[in-house]
């Protein structure tokens, strides 16, 4: 079993507003993220936001979704991840974080991973695009004291350094994995690129 933490928490201090409440067809940024995770085979999300969005997205009844509230959003990426640990079923093997400002990802590629994770033994699935890696990745549950522990805006990075021989690396076709939003400039672009 995989469980999801789904990053909604975030400030957008590049953007100047909330890039996950922009249109993104007949949705938000963040509702198309999140359904993207809520179709592939993920076992349960666990929705990690800040104030504002709740009100957004207002009342969730999914099964597999939990909808928590992340009162530290301003210190950093670390305090959503940590906060999202804390409500993560205790049968989980794997941990997916996944970001809520990457629109261009696919259900497909979710499932690779997934697919990946369950064949390699307690390693870190990561997604690369061309040589390029990116997100969303998954950890093996015996990571979950290292992700207890990080601090500030770097996710899990530093634990990806820590240990590269256990990283499994799984090439796709979608560059979905490699682009998210955090300009105006990367907002235009994608909506260019979406129709």
């Amino acid at each position: 079993m995989i469980s999801a933490i789904f990053l909604g928490a975030g400030e957008s201090k590049r953007m100047g507003m909330n890039k996950l409440l922009l249109p993104w067809g007949r949705k938000t940024v963040f509702e198309h993220c999140l359904n993207t995770l809520l179709r592939s085979r993920i076992r349960e999300v666990i929705v990690v936001v800040n104030d504002r969005i709740k009100e957004a997205v207002g009342p969730v009844r999914r099964k597999k979704l939990k909808l928590v509230i992340n009162p530290d959003y301003r210190k950093g990426m670390s305090t959503s991840i940590r906060k999202g640990l804390q409500f993560i079923d205790s049968r989980s093997q794997g941990i997916l974080v996944a970001l809520g400002d990457q629109p261009f990802l696919k259900t497909r590629t979710i499932n690779a991973l997934v697919r990946a994770f369950g064949q390699g033994e307690g390693k870190i699935v990561v997604p690369s695009f061309r040589g390029m890696k990116g997100h969303p990745v998954i950890f093996h549950r015996r990571y979950k004291k290292e992700l207890l522990t990080l601090k500030g805006d770097m996710g899990g990075r530093s634990i990806l350094l820590r240990y590269p021989e256990r990283i499994k690396t799984v090439p796709v076709r979608s560059e979905g994995v490699i682009r998210d939003i955090d300009t105006w400039k990367d907002y235009k672009n994608g909506l260019r690129r979406r129709s």
